[in-house]
């Protein structure tokens, strides 16, 4: 009797799990293994050099199927498809049908990003990787496959959704033109690359209504001619900084430095120091905030997707207006008419000044950010441990924006209306982006 009565006990635990999903293992395994599988596409990412807009986008697309798949986990989260431009409803799971959904949210994940990305082979490494993982976990082998189908199901769906938004078309438009106007930007020593993504604002939004919804207010008039005009004293007062660092400002403006095109002359020879993007940064402060504050494994997709949503809605408002003010480099004015010898702390990115995408897209992460884990989080971020920088404490998401955003003062590669007009934006970005994703 006892016997029967135990059998029944777990034949009914078995059967009330929540959109017949079964956890084969502990959910803290379940979250490590999606936060590796995050890590390496950032790695990928860094790799293949993409730009801190096109990474935007790889994030997003990737972190928005693994939520899709992830959801089912929870009867109480609901769909992003109508809250997000263009997304129509996802695959379903069969009725009465058990499936591994973190499994499934994990693939998702790697499988979109693979298709975005260029080195397909280390992604797949990492799917293998997470493939056996399961494997050993004792799954049924029918809902293992299962999985996996649904898994497949939600990546061409994403990837579907994804090929609508301009970007493969963009690729093909004309590339930055030099303008015979001495106010707009003109490439930077050393590698004088051309201008990167000119347009990024034909790119189908995630939550604004437009590029152009948070469109800044003008950058201050061009004027080097009279040294006491505005124009002039703001290119002054970076050339001040730069010359005046002291060595905590020289350690912020390389701590949130994020420059993937830092090129390296040697002689004649140059060659490209790899670094991680301004929204891979932010990406991997998400993974340290839900590390410290136990997440669940479906919070952990919420915070990667809604956070994604926020940086590539902030590039796409923040190149809009790049390319539209179009304004010089500090580094360009400053040797043209102040000091022809001077350098910047940090390499100038290769495209407009205005607004600073570090700003932009940091006060927009950090809204979102507050929005999950609250105003006074603390933290270390490690973030630039591999690149050769010690870690930073922060005592809030705000601190470390402030931070990254006056580190492109100290480094040189800003006007400070770029900095505090690209704050504004960013906040608005990241209000918008709150008010309108809702994962309940």
């Amino acid at each position: 009797m006892f016997r029967l009565l135990f059998a029944i006990i777990i034949c009914v635990s078995f059967l009330s799990c929540k959109k017949d999903n079964i956890n084969f293992q502990k959910e803290a395994e379940d979250t490590a293994i999606f936060h590796q599988s995050v890590k390496a596409l950032t790695d990928v990412i860094v790799h293949d050099i993409f730009s801190p807009p096109v990474a935007s986008r790889i994030y997003a697309y990737a972190s928005i199927g693994a939520y899709e798949s992830a959801r089912f986990s929870d009867s109480s989260n609901v769909t992003l498809a109508g809250q997000i431009s263009h997304l129509k409803p996802s695959p379903q799971p069969e009725v009465g049908k058990t499936y591994c959904f973190p499994m499934a949210s994990t693939l998702t994940f790697l499988n979109v990003g693979k298709i975005l990305i260029f080195s397909e082979d280390t992604i797949q490494i990492q799917i293998q990787k997470a493939l056996d993982f399961y494997k050993n976990t004792g799954m049924p082998k029918d809902v293992y496959e299962r999985t996996i189908t649904f898994a497949d199901s939600m990546t061409a769906h994403i990837i579907k959704w994804s090929s609508d938004d301009n970007y493969k078309q963009s690729r093909s438009f004309p590339k930055y033109s030099l303008q015979n106007d001495p106010s707009t930007w003109k490439p930077t020593p050393p590698a004088y690359m051309d201008g990167i993504e000119p347009s990024w604002n034909t790119i189908r939004t995630f939550v604004m209504d437009s590029a152009a919804q948070f469109k800044p207010v003008p950058p201050t008039p061009y004027n080097m001619t009279d040294k006491k005009s505005k124009y002039y004293q703001e290119a002054y007062a970076v050339y001040e900084a730069v010359n005046k660092a002291t060595d905590e400002e020289i350690a912020i403006a390389n701590f949130w430095d994020c420059n993937p095109y830092k090129m390296n002359v040697t002689g004649h020879i140059m060659h490209a120091t790899k670094k991680i993007t301004p929204g891979g940064h932010w990406i991997n402060i998400a993974g340290l905030a839900c590390k410290s504050a136990n997440a669940s494994f479906v919070k952990t997709t919420e915070v990667y997707a809604k956070l994604s949503i926020g940086l590539v809605d902030a590039f796409i408002s923040c190149w809009d207006e790049k390319y539209r003010s179009n304004v010089i480099r500090p580094e360009t004015i400053i040797n043209e008419h102040i000091d022809p010898e001077w350098l910047p702390l940090l390499q100038t990115p290769p495209f407009p000044e205005y607004p600073s995408g570090h700003s932009v897209a940091s006060s927009a992460a950090a809204v979102i950010m507050n929005d999950f884990f609250g105003e006074n989080f603390e933290y270390v971020d490690d973030t630039e441990v591999e690149f050769g920088l010690p870690p930073r404490t922060y005592k809030s998401f705000a601190q470390a924006a402030n931070e990254a955003c006056i580190s492109r003062l100290y480094g040189g590669i800003h006007f400070m209306p770029a900095i505090k007009n690209g704050m504004t934006q960013g906040k608005n970005v990241g209000n918008l982006v709150v008010s309108k994703i809702q994962f309940k």
